[in-house]
């Protein structure tokens, strides 16, 4: 999706909107799978100019063999289990192995090694549920691993020298994924807890939080494993319940036997207490057909292998193979546009040149073809009470999350009010069904064509959607829960305005990288 302003309305981005421009052209995991690789090759030049000990032939066979071995049991088991292999997947799952376990070439550290590699592999297959794995994968290498006393997991990753881009790769993660509050979370917690041992050991309050941010393993937990999106729970108050608890138990010292207080211990916990919290396994969905929106969007339609249960607002996310990658990873999230109570889900998706290569694996699909989606989530949904208010503002195909609503019959007794933005009348998409929803439409029409019948014009031709024009758009804006849903550009220039107009809380939801 593209911004939809005029000339005369454009404005410089800002950086948090040339940041996510930049960002949008990777998939997350392609995303921690570059930032994985620079930290690697980062903590090989930290060897070489002496800040680590390891030893570069120690360094380079244990890359080799995370990696490799990885990779290998991967596509293995794929072939044994019939399924397409995630190569990215199992990459990221060597990498941070590699950062687990201390570089050496005895013969027992080696084989413990090898060991975590293999039974990460297989955790994606044998400890799966519905086609979605319920444990991270590294993180379970590692405690079984660590069971057998062949290998302990020392987080070596966790060092001051690495500081200098761990701490960096970590924050463009979080900010990608958007888990900065989750992020906070925990590490409020565990580090309250860590510090004010350190402190009842004698340490001052500076050196207790260096002790705990610095030489523990917190920021490479909550960067790249903590908030893994598979392996959450898809509502935001559940997340943030998660972090807090396995900051208590990452932080916690303790010793049951075989069972001993351990970064891995305290994630898999985690892993456990999110899908008994509702995560959703894989679906299987069979095309049915599409439908034109506009000349730029088209609406599929799917049907599932069972029920798909979904708050209105929420995504879908689709795992779609394509023979030639195109830099953003296989998999892809799309709002569901239909209700709840449809026995298909739908997805409206912008079609217009230049389509990425998961779009043109969509457009190819014949009626019958399968493939599978492997979550549901978000929490761009609408207060459970309908007497609050609403104002929902839309950028081109921004408009699906709000059809959901509409499908549903969410806006029948509510207060709502839906700017759209759009590049031309012809381009409004789902302009009949915004016709039944029985709330009142407002259309920006960048070319100025005239909208449909029962959509409102926005005030005058051109006019830049700011906070003046919002404020006398709709004067009760500070009143309102207010919602935002486009590209990174557009929803970034749209909160803007809101908060200019004097709006107290924004929801947004981005469509970046797909």
């Amino acid at each position: 999706m593209s911004p939809v302003e005029t000339p005369k309305a454009r404005q410089a981005p800002s950086v948090a909107a040339r940041l996510d421009t930049v960002l949008g052209r990777f998939t997350m995991y392609r995303l921690v799978l570059i930032v994985l690789a620079v930290l690697a090759a980062y903590s090989l030049l930290l060897d070489v100019l002496g800040w680590l000990t390891f030893g570069i032939p120690e360094m380079l066979a244990h890359l080799v063999l995370c990696l490799g071995l990885t990779y290998a049991s991967n596509r293995a088991l794929a072939a044994l289990f019939r399924v397409r292999p995630h190569s990215e997947s199992s990459l990221i799952t060597g990498l941070l192995l590699y950062f687990l376990f201390w570089p050496s070439f005895a013969p027992m550290d080696v084989a413990g090694v090898a060991l975590a590699c293999v039974l990460a592999s297989a955790s994606k297959y044998a400890l799966a549920w519905r086609g979605r794995h319920i444990f991270n994968p590294a993180a379970l290498g590692a405690f079984v691993v660590g069971l057998t006393g062949l290998n302990i997991a020392t987080w070596w990753a966790a060092t001051p020298a690495m500081l200098l881009l761990l701490v960096p790769g970590v924050l463009l993660v979080l900010y990608r994924t958007r888990r900065f509050l989750m992020a906070s979370v925990f590490l409020v917690v565990s580090c309250a807890i860590i510090s004010a041992e350190l402190l009842q050991a004698g340490m001052s309050v500076g050196m207790a939080l260096w002790q705990s941010l610095a030489q523990r393993p917190l920021l490479f937990f909550v960067g790249f494993m903590l908030t893994e999106p598979l392996t959450l729970p898809p509502r935001k108050w559940q997340q943030l319940a998660l972090a807090a608890v396995v900051g208590v138990v990452f932080a916690v010292p303790y010793n049951f036997g075989f069972l001993a207080n351990s970064p891995e211990a305290a994630l898999l916990l985690g892993n456990i207490l999110a899908f008994m919290a509702g995560q959703r396994g894989g679906v299987r969905l069979k095309f049915n057909g599409t439908r034109p929106l506009t000349p730029s969007t088209t609406e599929f339609s799917f049907q599932p292998s069972r029920p798909v249960r979904f708050v209105p607002g929420q995504y879908m996310e689709l795992d779609l193979p394509h023979a030639k990658s195109d830099g953003k990873g296989r998999r892809r999230v799309f709002s569901l546009t239909g209700s709840p109570r449809e026995r298909v889900v739908k997805f409206g998706v912008r079609t217009a040149e230049p389509l990425s290569a998961a779009k043109k694996v969509l457009l190819s699909l014949q009626p019958g073809d399968e493939v599978m989606a492997t979550s549901v989530g978000g929490d761009f949904v609408l207060p459970r009470d309908p007497r609050k208010p609403v104002l929902m503002m839309a950028a081109g195909i921004g408009i699906t999350p709000f059809l959901s609503h509409i499908s549903f019959g969410g806006m029948e007794d509510r207060d709502a009010v839906l700017l759209v933005l759009a590049r031309s009348a012809d381009e409004l998409a789902y302009a009949d069904e915004l016709k039944a929803a029985g709330i009142r439409v407002v259309a920006r029409i960048a070319d100025g064509s005239e909208p449909p019948s029962h959509i409102t014009a926005f005030p005058a031709d051109g006019a830049r959607v700011d906070g003046e024009a919002l404020k006398a758009l709709v004067p009760d804006i500070a009143g309102r829960e207010v919602y935002v849903s486009g590209s990174p550009a557009s929803v970034a220039s749209l909160r803007r305005a809101a908060r200019q107009a004097g709006a107290r809380r924004v929801h947004v939801d981005s469509f970046s990288g797909y």
